[in-house]
């Protein structure tokens, strides 16, 4: 199984960098270029076998909103100064389709869409014009609060429709820890419900990307409310999650997250 050229015999670190005061963690916010070459250059020697840039924070619970004018500006700034300096493929974390055609030819090699497709309209046709893999995000409303892991699946299987429909055929699957926040059951369990049954989502077909890095959802386990306290618990539903069969790692810690899924991974492969 490949991703966007990459092997994916074994799982792979996707290292994340926003260019985006307003993201939920402030410690993977690069707005310097000396610091933004330094952080992707690390990430890539720490491990990481995809970069993803992140020019406005796609978080459900803040008020992110930002010009469309001022997300493509960071984006391109931010793709075009990473890609002088590192060789893996460049993810752009957008839902607007102007903003990942900006960035793709600024050289970003990947659309990674948290609407899965279902946001911007032109989102489907800017990736197949251009050839571009892309990361399904599972979204849509809600009908039935009780079985988070099949309404991930029915929401994932409607943006691989859309997706074939335009003749999108390289793409990863990501169950949108953080994104689907129903009153009942709490987010929390909602997000855990979904790792914790990461493996049905293997029936897709598709590599099962998953972004857990120093989410909500760790800290309402742990108490941990500052985002900078939750690298422990993350590491563990990182671990997890690979145990479930992931295959890319969504981190802001690559180093760290690289050795959990290192262990998991060799430990995974004695099961009976």
């Amino acid at each position: 199984m490949r991703f966007a050229g990459v092997d994916l015999s074994e799982p792979r670190i996707m290292g994340v960098i926003n260019v985006s005061p307003e993201s939920f963690y402030k410690g993977s916010v690069r707005n310097d270029e000396e610091k933004l070459v330094e952080t992707a250059l690390r990430m890539v020697e720490d491990g990481a076998s995809f970069i993803d840039v992140g020019a406005k924070s796609t978080a459900p619970y803040l008020e992110t909103q930002i010009p469309v004018e001022e997300e493509i500006r960071r984006a391109v700034w931010a793709v075009r100064t990473i890609r002088d300096h590192v060789d893996v493929p460049i993810s752009i974390d957008t839902t607007n389709a102007r903003v990942a055609e900006e960035a793709i030819k600024a050289g970003a090699d990947i659309i990674n869409d948290v609407t899965g497709l279902k946001g911007d309209p032109n989102m489907a046709r800017v990736a197949s014009d251009y050839g571009t893999p892309v990361v399904l995000c599972a979204s849509g409303r809600v009908k039935d609060f009780s079985d988070p892991v099949h309404t991930v699946m029915d929401f994932l299987q409607e943006s691989l429709v859309i997706a074939e429909k335009h003749g999108i055929e390289d793409v990863a699957v990501d169950p949108a820890i953080g994104f689907l926040r129903p009153e009942w059951p709490p987010w929390y369990v909602w997000d855990s419900k979904a790792i914790a049954n990461l493996n049905l989502l293997k029936s897709l077909g598709k590599p099962i990307l998953v972004g857990i890095s120093r989410k909500s959802f760790i800290g309402a386990i742990t108490g941990r409310q500052d985002p900078y306290e939750r690298l422990a618990g993350s590491l563990s539903a990182t671990a997890i999650a690979v145990l479930k069969g992931a295959n890319i790692i969504r981190t802001h810690d690559v180093k760290e997250t690289l050795d959990a899924v290192k262990v998991a991974s060799f430990i995974k492969d004695f099961s009976l």
